[in-house]
């Protein structure tokens, strides 16, 4: 498996020789995704970094399927809200390094990592012309001690660059800018063609798989690992295909579509695995409608939502400026036999047909991103969750801008442009700005309960809505851009009116439609309770409706000026009114100028301070940016004895109840650490942004409000009951408990454990907690590699079985007898009540490759990785 020099676009370059391969059946009936992981370990092979035997398996990867493979992505990318505590564990690394006299400059990236700031501007200010910079302003205000440390890191660590703030979402810069399709790389003298491909501290890094890149996100801890020269050891997956056949009725859009496979491939089963689309109608999709599929591979579960590349790949890369990368891309993909070919399907292990002819207009929610709903579904179902909930009378009469005006339940308090799934597809932003001045056209008007936000991924959106003129009829509705970063769809909501909170304390029950790719309960705005994910152009549709009761499908939209009806048809724009657009407002060079100087930032940006020493220098003042103690953790023991529960949570506990991104009450526990500390509510920001702070991070765990925990059923949130006295606390007041007494703990879950965002600290907080185990019914991928590489244990109970079945009660002591470990080992769990034995079960430890076993015997895998650095 030698790499062979081949003449491609008239240069002498040296590549993996694919059609060379032993590959069981033919390269050409291989899964496209596959061709591109064969290739990675067979250059891996040639560059004597991977055994052959392992290239072998990938070429005859069906019968191989759970095995373990090494993965070394080509680079990193990585946004602030994780990318902050990694880069605080690379300098606390670097400090023990020092500490044991060795040298702390080792540890630096060996791969190239970009770091973009997207996830800390807060949408404080709202429908107004200078909401951005106003949001900006405070975003400063708020993260300075974050950004100096980012500054610190792209100083003074090799192959780390960082994209200031409010440059856009990182998964756009990287889809629009960052990604190559093909890389080059000059290697003792050779140079080296072979595919791009990457991890990310983001789950949404999935959205280049759209270009035809490979690529995932992982926790942090992971990320540091593979930055630091380590493989991303992973098992070999099944490859599911999707067909697409037909073509998207008029009025349908990529978000319709993703929504409609969120549901079908949740139904099917495929986390894990890699989901790749071919067939007749892959054509007809552009890259935007691609990128904004594959986005949501976390949401369907699986590792990625792949599409190879062809001429539409190609011409993107050309449109968006990166003519070179295209060139290069066409000419080796088709060299080596990665460019798609619609004449041959590949072998898949299994294989779901997608008819877009019979997709409608879709939105999904009001609690998961999987429950699909048509149009005329959304106030039938909202209305259920109102009656279950009580909802009392028609709603509240709230005072708003000196009026008083009544909310009508399922009131729509937020309507939000946002998220990298949507806000960067031309088609739909366009779409959505007709819609806008049609209604503007009309006098038609948002109630004034509606906080309405525009926050594109990219700063090319606002050029082509600019030359559309239609930015400022979205303005005119109160879609103003108050931000170029995630904000909304990661519950930086900012506040509402307080009014209208106080309404919600009292019961009113409201709602929020955003065009992002997640909708868990309190992730939008924690007194929002219904959240429904719609592309941009039922978001403003939802805006001027006001509510989630009305069907759209046949009830007016809202009234005119003239006081009459407007009706949903006479505001959605044709499908030929919006191709047309596109292809006159979106130009290349925007795309040029825009990213010419990505890495410089504003002139806040470049007036922060930042240290250049090789060592951090840490502020014990700061309450930002704190020395974490995960090098102080011990590996894990061959018996957890008599460990007592302190959480018993049920199916699809996200990441988002584990570790919550948004506001810090000021009466749960991270709240009281900070008021002790001198910082006032109105300073706390959120738990995202104090993630360099172990100290708020693990008194956050599990300390979401909507958090359910069955030993406190009647409770909702951060609450538990302490054992053998069996009262009510925080969960974090119990496990330092616990501490003091030298209980060890476990965690209770059912499926789904862990599935949401690629957050580390919902594994991080978790075993700075003291919890030793997680035994649930399933895990959700990246979690489960969190919690080993946090040295937790993640045990599956017994095929078909859940904690309730097997008559636990989360009351009880556990003993798990794990000794030796290996890979899928089962492991003997006996759980005591009052001194009897009730529960003897075997669980198998979720547990993947000998180099997992290697960091849960290490502690985590950042011990692991400092043994090796001689640390």
């Amino acid at each position: 498996m030698d790499l062979v020099e081949r003449m491609l676009g008239g240069r002498r370059v040296r590549v993996v020789d694919m059609r060379g391969l032993p590959v069981e059946g033919g390269l050409e009936r291989m899964p496209y995704s596959m061709r591109v992981l064969l290739e990675n370990v067979a250059r891996g092979v040639a560059l004597g970094r991977v055994e052959e035997e392992m290239a072998a398996r990938v070429g005859a990867w069906q019968g191989y399927v759970g095995t373990e493979v090494a993965y070394f992505p080509a680079r990193v990318l990585m946004q602030d809200f994780t990318g902050v505590p990694a880069v605080v564990d690379l300098a606390v690394m670097r400090d023990a390094v020092a500490e044991k006299g060795g040298d702390p400059s080792r540890v630096t990236p060996q791969i190239p990592v970009d770091l973009v700031v997207d996830h800390s501007v807060q949408l404080d200010f709202w429908a107004r012309r200078d909401a951005l910079e106003r949001n900006v302003e405070k975003e400063y205000e708020r993260n300075g001690e974050r950004y100096r440390l980012l500054k610190w890191a792209g100083r003074s660590m090799a192959n780390f660059r960082v994209v200031p703030p409010n440059s856009g979402i990182c998964h756009q810069i990287n889809v629009e800018y960052l990604a190559q399709v093909v890389r080059e790389e000059v290697r003792d003298g050779m140079v080296l063609w072979y595919p791009d491909s990457l991890v990310g501290t983001d789950s949404h890094t999935t959205m280049v798989n759209g270009l035809g890149v490979m690529g995932w996100g992982v926790g942090g801890i992971e990320a540091e690992a593979v930055m630091l020269g380590e493989a991303y050891v992973m098992p070999l997956p099944e490859v599911v295909g999707v067909r697409l056949v037909g073509r998207m009725p008029e009025g349908v859009t990529a978000t319709d579509v993703v929504l409609t496979l969120t549901h079908l491939l949740r139904k099917k089963g495929v986390v894990g695995k890699f989901v790749e689309y071919f067939g007749p109608a892959l054509s007809q999709l552009s890259v935007p409608d691609r990128v904004t599929i594959a986005n949501m591979a976390p949401e369907y579960g699986a590792t990625m939502g792949f599409f190879p590349v062809d001429e539409r790949t190609v011409a993107f890369l050309r449109m968006t400026g990166r003519e070179e990368a295209a060139a290069r891309a066409e000419a080796y993909l088709k060299e080596v036999g990665l460019w798609y070919d619609p004449s041959v399907e590949p072998v898949y292990s299994d294989v779901l047909e997608l008819d877009l002819s019979t997709v409608e207009p879709t939105l999904a929610g009001p609690y998961r991103p999987q429950d699909r709903l048509r149009r005329e579904e959304v106030p039938v179902r909202v209305g259920e969750e109102c009656r279950r909930l009580g909802a009392e009378g028609e709603g509240r009469e709230v005072e708003l801008g000196g009026e008083r005006v009544l909310v009508p339940h399922g009131a729509v308090a937020i309507a939000s442009i946002t998220s990298c799934t949507n806000t960067s597809n031309p088609a739909v932003m366009l779409g959505a700005g007709l819609v806008a001045r049609r209604a503007v056209e009309r006098g038609m008007r948002v109630p004034r309960w509606v906080k309405t936000s525009l926050a594109p991924g990219s700063r090319v959106v606002v050029d082509y809505l600019a030359r559309a003129g239609v930015l400022g009829a979205l303005e005119e509705l109160g879609f103003s851009v108050a931000a170029f970063g995630c904000a909304t769809c990661i519950g930086n909501s900012g506040p509402l009116p307080a009014a209208l909170e106080r309404a919600a304390d009292e019961g009113l029950l409201l709602a929020s439609v955003a065009s992002g790719n997640r909708n868990f309960e309190a992730r939008i705005h924690q007194k929002v309770r219904f959240n429904i994910l719609a592309s941009p152009i039922y978001v403003v549709l939802y805006a001027l409706a006001g509510s989630v009761m009305k069907d759209l499908s046949r009830e007016p939209v809202g009234k005119d000026r003239e006081g009459r009806d407007v009706f949903l048809h006479e505001l959605l724009p044709s499908p030929e009114e919006i191709a047309r657009l596109v292809e006159e407002v979106v130009i290349g060079e925007d795309f040029e100028r825009r990213y010419a100087g990505i890495f410089e930032g504003d002139e806040r940006w470049r007036g922060l301070e930042g240290g250049e020493g090789i060592l951090f220098s840490w502020d014990e003042a700061s309450t930002y940016i704190r020395k974490p103690p995960f090098f102080e953790l011990e590996g894990l023991p061959e018996r957890i004895e008599r460990a007592r529960v302190l959480g018993f949570f049920g199916d699809s506990v996200t990441t988002d109840h584990i570790s919550p991104a948004g506001a810090i009450p000021p009466d749960y526990p991270a709240g009281r650490y900070l008021q002790e500390l001198g910082v006032r509510p109105e300073e706390f920001n959120s738990y995202g942004s104090r993630r360099g702070n172990h100290e708020v991070m693990m008194r956050g765990t599990f300390a979401n409000i909507r958090l359910k925990n069955r030993l406190t059923p009647d409770v909702p949130g951060g609450y538990t009951l302490l054992f053998p006295e069996r009262t009510q606390s925080f969960i974090y007041d119990a496990a330092m408990e616990y501490r003091r007494r030298g209980v060890p703990l476990v965690v209770l879950g059912g499926r789904e454990y862990g599935t949401g965002s690629s957050r580390d600290w919902a594994a991080k907080g978790t075993r700075l907690l003291g919890v030793r185990a997680v035994l649930a019914r399933s895990f959700e991928r990246i979690h489960r590699s969190n919690l080993v590489g946090m040295g937790v244990l993640p045990l599956c109970f017994p095929e078909g079985k859940s904690a309730e079945e097997l008559g636990l009660t989360g009351e009880e002591e556990l003993t798990i007898e794990i000794g030796a470990l290996t890979p899928r080992k089962r492991c003997l769990v006996r759980a005591e009540r009052d001194g009897r034995e009730v529960a003897r079960f075997e669980a198998e430890a979720q547990v993947f490759s000998q180099v997992e076993v290697a960091y849960l015997a290490a502690g985590g895998l950042l011990p692991y990785v400092l043994g090796k650095l001689g640390g």
